[in-house]
């Protein structure tokens, strides 16, 4: 399976592809870079490269891994680095609930009654909103709804690597926006309070909300682009699917298809019921609110609602929800006998896991010595530095400048809440100087925080995405997906400053109560 779609045989797309999958296998690639980043360490080390980093003060220096201590560390650690690489985790307890919904045959049902009542016009628009608003899970969109819509565009006889293209742009370079208010929120705005207290010590508490309607807006926006460039550019790119892989047929569930779909529903329902029970009511002092560990106290609304372990163990909930619906499902169709034929199930959907097992051990000591050598922290100072030094005034060459710097640096350090703690003492009181609001600044950081999640092999779900596309092309590799995913990079880039800016020529607020311009009042105070 070379060959498993009619593209054409030119272009710069076409060349990064080719390029790309001239490449070795993908784990021996990342073999390769982590044995790169050793040898770069020890020369940066050996050279004296350092930096102070602006959030600690602290004087950060290259770490030589090749060094006696570095080399301890390497086989120390090698396994636990394996281990606690968190996507490995994730994906792992998520393909147990998830294996038992597939396999009892509930995803198929679910996806044809949802394709047979869906207007064929408004799928890819679902698969790049939900794939946007899956953020409020965590990772997973990475988990679910990625494959899924691979299903789901093979299933309307549509290239299925191109819905999963669709899919990973909306989870991944959408990943900051949407209609609500996500875990991430929170995170951000406790690291731009803090920033702000830099330069003015009596800044107010910026709120969760502080770029709300901003991030609502880009969730209606990107949908639409992201639509655009699936119909307009990628598909057309990408041709018509030539694998063999089986398509799953649009049919109408049968009468006791109907039946165990309405069963597998009052599972979940019941399953939502007691997360707003323990969330929302007093009943049982709120039992799934977050609390303060050091006083033991529920956390009044919203922090209670956004540190509350359902939204922090979302995968857990998944697990949870799909394996009970997937085996009440499968118990009233007639395809589990007894409690081992469930068991069965996740140990079928773990076969597919092999491939990428192999791929995650290398994939984890390349991020594992990049994070350990201080390239990655390094990099960002220097940088930082040296839009320090660049006079700006006007917010637009600011919003430039500082999405484009945010962009690049994605690339090298994927953690959103751990790059903004690294860049937020340096945006946020040069924004300040400049007359500019901290959550104006914010705004910057999450308008080019993004669109570059797509094309960095040091995204660490990066290696199960290559897993997804050789379900239908055994030849897949890195270059295939960059040359899917550029298109979608490139446009989200301009769609997330574009309405940025948009927003600022309009006056348009952030968020509830948000302005752009900051003064300092003779108390001090920021206004």
């Amino acid at each position: 399976m070379s060959n498993t779609s009619e593209k054409p045989k030119k272009g710069f797309l076409y060349l990064v592809e080719k390029g790309g999958n001239a490449l070795p296998h993908p784990a021996i690639l990342f073999g390769l870079l982590a044995l790169t980043v050793l040898v770069i360490s020890m020369i940066a080390s050996l050279l004296g490269w350092s930096g102070i980093h602006p959030a600690t003060g602290v004087e950060e220096t290259a770490n030589n891994m090749l060094s006696r201590a570095g080399i301890r560390d390497i086989l120390q650690n090698m396994v636990t680095n394996y281990t606690s690489f968190a996507p490995l985790g994730v994906v792992m307890v998520a393909l147990l609930g998830i294996g038992v919904a597939e396999q009892s045959g509930l995803i198929r049902a679910a996806v044809n009654s949802m394709l047979v009542k869906t207007p064929k016009r408004l799928i890819t628009f679902m698969v790049v909103f939900v794939g946007i608003i899956s953020s409020i899970g965590s990772d997973m969109g990475y988990v679910l709804v990625i494959p899924l819509a691979g299903v789901i565009f093979h299933s309307l006889g549509r290239n299925p690597l191109v819905g999963m293209a669709a899919a990973f742009a909306g989870v991944s370079a959408g990943f900051s926006a949407n209609i609500i208010v996500t875990p991430l929120d929170p995170m951000l705005a406790g690291i731009t309070t803090e920033a702000a207290r830099i330069f003015d010590p009596y800044y107010p508490e910026v709120s969760a909300l502080a770029n709300y309607f901003f991030l609502i807006a880009a969730t209606v926006v990107l949908s639409i682009v992201g639509v655009f460039v699936t119909t307009k550019w990628v598909e057309p790119r990408m041709g018509k699917y030539t694998g063999d892989t089986p398509q799953e047929e649009i049919t109408k569930p049968t009468d006791l298809e109907r039946k165990a779909l309405g069963r597998a529903g009052y599972v979940l329902l019941a399953w939502l019921g007691l997360i707003v029970v323990g969330m929302i009511f007093p009943l049982g002092d709120g039992f799934l609110r977050g609390f303060n560990p050091a006083t033991g106290e529920t956390f009044e609304s919203p922090d209670g609602l956004l540190r509350s372990p359902v939204l922090r163990g979302i995968i857990t909930i998944l697990f949870l929800m799909a394996a009970t619906a997937g085996a009440v499902f499968g118990y009233t169709t007639g395809k589990y006998k007894a409690p081992g034929d469930v068991i069965g199930s996740m140990n079928e959907s773990f076969k597919t896991l092999a491939a990428y097992l192999v791929l995650v051990f290398f994939c984890a000591q390349f991020v594992a010595w990049f994070r350990d050598s201080n390239l990655g922290i390094l990099l960002a100072i220097g940088g930082a530095d040296a839009l320090r030094s660049v006079g700006l005034t006007a917010a637009i060459p600011l919003i430039l400048v500082f999405t484009i710097f945010t962009a690049i640096l994605n690339i090298f350090i994927g953690s959103a809440s751990a790059k903004w703690a690294l860049l937020a003492p340096v945006y946020i009181p040069i924004f300040m100087s400049m007359g500019f609001t901290p959550e104006f600044a914010q705004a910057v950081y999450h308008a080019g925080d993004n669109a570059t999640n797509i094309i960095t092999p040091l995204l660490p779900y990066f290696a199960l995405i290559i897993v997804y596309y050789q379900r239908y092309d055994k030849s897949a590799g890195i270059g295939t997906i960059m040359g899917n995913m550029i298109p979608y990079s490139i446009t989200f880039f301009i769609a997330w400053v574009g309405l940025l800016i948009g927003f600022y020529l309009l006056g348009l607020p952030l968020g509830p109560g948000v302005s752009y311009y900051f003064e300092m009042t003779a108390a001090g105070a920021g206004m």
